[in-house]
């Protein structure tokens, strides 16, 4: 055989260096994306399917065994722009569609409930059915009061039970309220409508940062010295305002989405500085978008992912996020409901080092969908509750639902008659654990326009049985509804015995009810006529003096501060036009948006 000249050996060397270099380059960088070096871990898919979802967490192995290879997390892809922009135009009256390819009809599960109803239902992770789901990292939520590691009220209601919308106390000495500070803000058209302000549910974000995290945000330098609780509210004009509560100044630039916030967004219970909050609407003025989750890291205000409510996966189309989710902190997991019909569990893999000032994810996140036997109505506009690890939520179907999250398998459903956007609330008592929910007069009455009544009920949150139910006659209409769009103030304290529900539209189309209601027996306490209706769900305000007081905002832009153990009002303001959305107290300030375009920061005295 003949040698080689030296020529070909030179050639070979300098292929095998490069091929050498490569390897070298390829595994540096997939180990910084690993690491979270370029702050969010870079898209993809992975090629293996499981229905065993891994956790974060990474453990060394031991002197006598081999080294195993870090396995590198990946963020779940965002799919891409639809090829037809005419995609992007939706309605949230066109029908859910339960065939074509996405629907595994082969690979459904299904729950009967006690009443001989079933629930078909598919778990999903990187586009594909699973046989079933275990996670390794078992949620279980704990006490209300333990929700948040900070002060304030980072969430829709301000807990996993949906039950403090109000932070601290207040000197009520002289039982008035007082518009300290307004906040100017915009409006936006879309087809067929107008939107001001703010909206439903639309309750602001209250935060009292740790001088810490403050320090490593951009805050302006006038805000980051003085101990300052962070007003942040994403609104209709498109924009997230950031203000102080004291004041009502911008504390810095407002992040403009571009597309409204109808719902409550929510700040990470952890304390991280991590803003997540979905749209409404996508639609600005003819303009469309995708309708987009987004999460947003508060150090700089830039955004690190969205889900996406055009999900292929889902029966329904319309991919508006009324709903607020929650953060399960040991865990690292976001969970949101959306108007789709599905629950998304995403696992975050969050990195922050805050003396750094880095802060990353890598969203991978799994799928729920279901169907049930009672409707072929979905979408779920109402913001979830948690108990251990149970999820509770309502929908547009009427449907009550409670969901293991480690397992993701329907533990029971509840046919509640109609659609139901009131947030679910739950009370942990000696008696046992039940939640509290209501509905509206909609898809019941839609072909006979007659009205029905409201049904408010309490259920065992455990088994989903009936405990008591009580009825308020209500009138329909199309548009507005009818019944409960407010979440109830469940009485705590002094007033424990209490449930306080605001009912729309119980003798006309403009006016309603507020009613108290005892826990125990379901049988009235008091109610009071409003001559206007209120979808603002009422605050409890605790008292420096130990005695709790309560306000409500209503449809005529008036705030009342009433006495909740009467129903009676003690001060009333006026904030201008329809309040929609909800207040959040911290201490003696509440603050508000309304159709008036503006933000109230308003103090209690």
């Amino acid at each position: 055989m003949r040698p080689r000249n030296s020529r070909r050996r030179q050639t070979r060397r300098l292929v095998l260096g490069v091929v050498f270099t490569l390897g070298l380059v390829i595994v540096t960088v997939m180990t910084a994306f690993s690491q979270g070096w370029f702050g969010v871990s870079a898209p993809g898919t992975s090629a293996h399917m499981s229905s065993h979802v891994s956790g974060s967490s990474q453990t060394d192995a031991t002197s006598s065994e081999a080294a195993t290879p870090t396995p590198v997390i990946v963020a779940d892809a965002t799919p891409p722009p639809p090829a037809n922009p005419d995609d992007l135009k939706m309605s949230w009256e066109t029908p859910a569609v339960f065939d074509g390819a996405n629907a595994f009809p082969e690979q459904k599960m299904t729950m009967t409930g006690l009443d001989g109803a079933s629930i078909n239902y598919w778990i999903f992770r990187l586009g594909l059915p699973l046989n079933g789901y275990t996670t390794d990292t078992p949620i279980s939520f704990g006490a209300p009061e333990d929700y948040t590691s900070i002060d304030g009220v980072l969430a829709f209601r301000g807990n996993n039970y949906r039950t403090a919308p109000a932070w601290g106390t207040a000197d009520v000495s002289q039982k008035k309220l007082q518009i300290v500070w307004t906040k100017d803000i915009g409006a936006v058209t879309s087809t067929d409508s107008y939107w001001p302000g703010t909206g439903w549910t639309g309750q602001p974000l209250l935060v009292h940062w740790p001088a810490s995290t403050r320090m490593a945000m951009n805050i302006s330098p006038e805000m980051k010295q003085k101990d300052l609780v962070e007003v942040i509210y994403p609104v209709f004009d498109g924009n997230i305002y950031f203000l102080d509560l004291a004041t009502g100044k911008e504390t810095r630039n407002p992040i403009t989405v571009g597309f409204p916030f109808k719902g409550t967004g929510v700040i990470d219970p952890r304390g991280y500085p991590i803003l997540y909050c979905g749209q409404g609407l996508n639609e600005n003025d003819g303009t469309y978008g995708e309708f987009n989750y987004h999460i947003f890291n508060l150090l700089d205000q830039t955004e690190m992912y969205a889900l996406y409510g055009r999900d292929d996966l889902a029966f329904r189309k319309w991919g508006a996020w009324d709903s607020s989710g929650l953060i399960d902190a040991k865990t690292d997991t976001f969970i949101e409901c959306a108007e789709n019909g599905m629950v998304y569990l995403t696992k975050l893999n969050t990195r922050y080092d805050e003396a750094a000032g880095k802060l990353s994810i890598t969203p991978q996140i799994t799928r729920y969908r279901y169907q049930t036997s009672y409707t072929n109505e979905l979408g779920i506009e109402s913001s979830p509750a948690a108990y251990k690890n149970f999820l509770y939520f309502s929908d547009n179907g009427g449907v009550v639902q409670c969901l293991d999250l480690n397992t993701l398998k329907p533990v029971w459903i509840f046919n509640g008659d109609d659609d139901s956007d009131c947030t679910i609330t739950l009370e942990d008592s000696a008696a046992g654990v039940s939640l509290y929910t209501a509905n509206e007069i909609d898809k019941r009455s839609a072909l006979t326009k007659v009205g029905a009544d409201c049904n408010i009920r309490k259920l065992n949150a455990l088994t989903g049985e009936l405990i008591w139910q009580y009825d308020v006659p209500c009138v329909y209409h199309f548009y507005l509804n009818g019944g409960a769009l407010a979440t109830p103030l469940v009485g705590q304290d002094d007033i424990s015995d209490l449930i306080i529900f605001n009912i729309c539209l119980t003798t006309s189309v403009s006016d309603g009810k507020l009613i108290a209601l005892d826990k125990v027996t379901g049988k009235l306490v008091w109610e009071r006529d409003l001559p206007a209706y209120s979808w603002s769900s009422p605050v409890p305000i605790k008292g420096d003096d130990g005695k709790t007081y309560a306000v409500f905002c209503d449809s005529a832009g008036n705030m009342h501060l009433f006495d909740p153990r009467t129903g009676k009002d003690l001060d009333v303001i006026s904030l201008g036009a329809n309040v929609e959305s909800s207040p959040a107290a911290y201490n003696n300030m509440i603050v508000v948006g309304s159709y008036a375009k503006k933000i109230f920061g308003i103090k209690i005295t």
